[in-house]
């Protein structure tokens, strides 16, 4: 039981963790599901536009400078 709930609190702590948790949760909007989802498991995920995109590619040029 212990060793559960060790791990459980790894987990939470984990700076990895925490980054996941963060970008899903900023692009959860952005996912659509199809009118029959509940029986194929299908969807898409919404363009966030060309801003984005343009600001994404700044970001990683700045950091590989």
């Amino acid at each position: 039981m212990q060793e559960k709930e060790k791990a459980e609190k790894s987990f939470e702590d984990s700076p990895l963790a925490q980054a996941i948790l963060r970008e899903g949760l900023l692009i959860q909007d952005r996912f659509s599901a199809e009118p029959i989802y509940a029986k194929t498991g299908k969807g898409y995920l919404k363009s966030v536009g060309v801003e984005e995109i343009a600001r994404v590619k700044s970001e990683a040029k700045t950091k590989t400078s």
